[in-house]
């Protein structure tokens, strides 16, 4: 009558989600693709391992979508210069390793595109504003 229980536990984590990208800040947004990113990697790997064919490719094809359609579309290579344009090479280098590892059936590709991933992710929260930075910028 009312539905599952697993779609209302969906619907609420999907309101979570929603409320968070509404509340975040750019550097916060780029973040949240990372994070995905890396999630959507290691449940590859976890499906990879467990055999789990449809899955696994549904999380590899989830990691490529972000990379490509977030985090590389969200490069300015007008401001960004060099920097932005060696980050699209890599986010296109990511993304064809995915598509192989997928193909190949390779968990040390899934591991090479998640430590690139990994190491992006940190060197990017080095560079996250302050508050105080946040706190004036408001002001």
């Amino acid at each position: 009558m009312f539905g599952t229980m697993q779609r209302g536990a969906n619907a609420y984590a999907n309101i979570g989600v929603e409320t968070g990208v509404i509340a975040a800040s750019p550097h916060k947004l780029i973040t949240m693709l990372f994070d995905g990113a890396l999630v959507a990697i290691a449940m590859g790997q976890k499906y990879m391992k467990a055999g789990d064919i449809k899955n696994k490719g549904e999380s590899i094809t989830k990691a490529i979508l972000i990379i490509e359609s977030g985090l590389r579309a969200s490069l300015n290579k007008n401001v960004g210069g060099e920097i932005a344009m060696n980050l699209d090479a890599l986010y296109e280098y990511m993304g064809r390793r995915l598509l192989s590892a997928n193909i190949e059936n390779s968990q040390e590709t899934l591991d090479e595109v998640h430590d690139l991933l990994d190491g992006l992710r940190d060197a990017w929260e080095q560079i996250a504003p302050s508050t105080a930075d946040s706190s004036q910028a408001a002001a």
